[in-house]
């Protein structure tokens, strides 16, 4: 069986436990620590050292853009049952659109938005000796006002298409609701100031692979009352 290596608020992991349960492949999952999702812990520089595969048949898929390509590569070889979900839809062009979004979603609005905030709200109450470098008052003022624009822009391809990318759900949208989970986690998410949104997420909230991420809980960093709140 396939096993997960993630951590439950890193958001790269999040986009991969949802699209196991989107395209029905059966796993296990094996929770580290959360130094592991830090970036920078392990003298890595990248986003983060989470998500990694581990293959039935021995081997590694590591990050969560490889282990995207890799579930789309046994879709392509008829692995998994065809009449099933793809995470690329579509043509040569919406498959093109889709990975534009997952890049922006899972580099620009987690460099921008998703790590400042994990910097400065969980791993000081998750990581014993956390690195140095949590973002200033004014550097969390501009995560919050990138935050506004990201939901802006989500919330026009909501408006305009009827999944983020185009007439299918896929990964972008899976990539999204994965940084906006984490960050609703955090109660950092101003849903009131972005009704469509929110709209959308409630959809893809309400997905049955979405609740064993509304079932997460950290001890030590509780989420809100209205993280597992459908109707929030």
């Amino acid at each position: 069986m396939l096993r997960l290596r993630h951590f439950p608020l890193c958001p790269f992991s999040r986009s991969i436990r949802l699209a196991l349960l989107e395209i029905n492949l059966p796993h296990e999952l094996v929770a580290e620590a959360a130094d592991a999702a830090v970036p920078g812990a392990r003298g890595l520089e990248l986003p983060a050292d989470l998500p990694t595969l581990e293959l039935e048949e021995g081997g590694v898929v590591a990050g969560a853009y490889a282990i995207s390509e890799y579930f789309d590569e046994l879709a392509e070889r008829g692995v998994l049952d065809a009449r099933g979900p793809r995470l690329f839809p579509g043509s040569i062009e919406d498959r093109a659109e889709v990975r534009r979004l997952v890049d922006w979603f899972h580099r620009r609005l987690d460099r921008e938005v998703t790590q400042p905030l994990l910097a400065a709200k969980a791993w000081p109450r998750l990581v014993s000796g956390a690195p140095a470098g949590a973002p200033s008052s004014s550097g969390l003022r501009t995560a919050h006002v990138n935050l506004r624009r990201h939901l802006d822009y989500i919330g026009y391809l909501a408006d305009t298409r009827r999944w983020l990318a185009g007439d299918a759900p896929s990964f972008a949208d899976l990539a999204a609701a994965a940084h906006l989970s984490s960050l609703d986690y955090l109660a950092e998410v101003p849903w009131e100031d972005a009704p469509s949104a929110r709209n959308w997420y409630a959809r893809v909230k309400s997905r049955p692979s979405f609740r064993p991420l509304l079932a997460d809980r950290l001890p030590a960093l509780l989420p809100p009352a209205h993280y597992a709140d459908l109707d929030f």
